[in-house]
């Protein structure tokens, strides 16, 4: 079919206009019938968002995907495109991508008359048929709608009321296109009344007078709720002519969390043979974005994105490159002191509210990385909270003995693996405590969990830890002070 290089050619074949919302069903019904998945990487929507999506497609709606940030939403919509036919006919020298079986515009109209079936067509591949407009205050309906084009008038000799006159904007242009508006309650009331027409009755009005052009647009809109309160509004009427409203939300498990991480954080293969994670950290960097959506310093309206997750992944893994390059190793494992890598990724993906203003973003920040060891501790050793009884020892307590007094750790975020290593393994009972409670540990995995029983300690006020420019120092706060009494 598409060899055609003529309107006469092309009427030989079996091709027959259709609108884009009946191509997009067709090749999804078809996706569906033999067991294709309709999105690829849009980990987590499997049972939620993707089945609203393919009920809106099958229903010919135009969408609005409502979501918080970092919620994949313009992703989603970018896929949709796979949707569409690989190739379809345009009449050559069309503005609005006319369909030379069915022509709308004036100059695709008068071409076909003029030259029949000799009349040129070219082809339009899919991965072309995507337009994308962010709704920002200067948008004004001559950007998206058109307007008359005094200098086209002009040399054309035509009235501004010819349709020959008109400059076409972004949606015209996207006819049998999908057109994306990302965040359109920023989109000002005036302008969002201008899509009136075009969603209804297939109509646009410039300058006054109305022109019948049956635009066929897939629409896909996007919105953040917060922005209903902070910045502007969806007005009432463009809403009711929206078809499917679909809420999207973020990932609903660590485990999902991970694979988005995984499958979007841009790590080189060298850094990945060269750097060993343990899946606990693995597990405590995502727990960090749990613990933010969740947290009274940060604005729940905001949300967290998953954005952050995947940049704090390749900070972490930035921060070991970085003791490689000054230790001079081949090899190393992810240390909790990395951790603090992530901090510079943190602060940049949460709004806090006033109380979290109060204490800065990186006390913020400290705090959730603090957070997800507290909730995930329980999971590798022992609670805290069940062993507080005064005639028997707990499996901490000849640890912490060892604090009291002038004993204590000190950790350099430099230090070369063995010395790392043997600064651990001098620790009496931390060795012991990691092999009793996690005997099926890798020796990878043992000095990062002799590391984060440390952190765990102290995110259970057990022990005091404190940083320094150089590294954490870890002692019992509460032992010194008794002492020196």
């Amino acid at each position: 079919m598409t060899q055609s290089k003529t309107l006469g050619e092309l009427k030989q074949t079996d091709y027959s206009p259709c609108s884009i919302q009946e191509e997009l069903a067709r090749n999804l019904r078809a996706r569906i019938k033999s067991g294709t998945p309709t999105f690829e990487g849009l980990l987590g929507y499997e049972h939620t968002v993707i089945p609203d999506v393919e009920r809106a497609i099958l229903s010919g709606h135009s969408m609005n995907l409502l979501g918080l940030r970092g919620q994949a939403k313009t992703r989603l919509a970018r896929q949709m495109t796979q949707l569409l036919d690989e190739w379809i006919p345009v009449v050559e020298g069309s503005e609005i991508n006319d369909d030379p079986l069915a022509p709308i515009s004036k100059h695709a109209k008068e071409l076909i008359a003029q030259h029949g079936d000799k009349t040129p067509i070219t082809w339009l591949h899919r991965d072309d048929r995507f337009f994308e407009k962010l709704a920002t205050p200067d948008v004004t309906v001559a950007d998206l709608i058109g307007d008359v084009d005094p200098i086209k008038a002009s040399n054309l000799k035509l009235s501004y009321s010819d349709e020959g006159a008109i400059h076409f904007g972004m949606i015209p242009r996207a006819h049998r296109c999908i057109f994306v508006l990302n965040e359109l309650p920023d989109l000002q009331a005036r302008i969002q009344v201008a899509l009136f027409s075009i969603l209804q009755e297939k109509e646009i009005q410039i300058r006054g007078f109305k022109l019948r052009l049956p635009i066929e647009t897939q629409f896909v809109f996007t919105a953040n709720p917060e922005d209903y309160t902070n910045r502007g509004s969806i007005v009432t009427p463009l809403k009711d002519r929206i078809g499917s409203q679909i809420l999207t939300h973020y990932p609903n498990s660590t485990a999902i969390a991970k694979s988005i991480t995984i499958q979007e954080a841009k790590i080189s293969p060298a850094l990945a043979e060269a750097i060993y994670i343990p899946e606990l950290a693995r597990d405590l960097l995502e727990q960090i974005g749990f613990e933010a959506r969740k947290s009274e310093y940060v604005d729940a309206k905001s949300g967290v994105s998953a954005r952050m997750s995947i940049t704090a992944f390749e900070n972490l893994i930035s921060t070991a490159e970085r003791r490689l390059l000054i230790t001079g190793e081949e090899k190393t494992s992810i240390r909790m002191a990395d951790f603090l890598g992530v901090i510079a990724a943190i602060n940049g993906k949460v709004e806090l509210v006033y109380e979290g203003e109060q204490e800065g973003a990186e006390q913020i920040a400290i705090h959730l990385i603090n957070q997800a060891v507290k909730t995930l501790f329980p999971s590798y050793f022992p609670e805290i909270k069940k062993l507080e009884k005064q005639d028997e020892d707990g499996p901490y307590d000849r640890l912490l003995r060892w604090f009291y007094g002038d004993n204590e750790l000190f950790l350099e975020d430099g230090l070369a693996e063995d010395v790392y290593k043997d600064t651990l393994d001098a620790v009496p009972n931390l060795n012991t405590l990691v092999a009793t409670h996690q005997p099926k540990s890798t020796a990878e995995d043992k000095y990062f969990l002799m590391e984060f029983l440390l952190w765990g300690l102290e995110a259970n006020k057990r022990l005091n830890k404190y940083r320094t420019l150089e590294g954490f120092q870890f002692k019992d706060g509460l032992g010194n002070l008794l002492a020196g009494l």
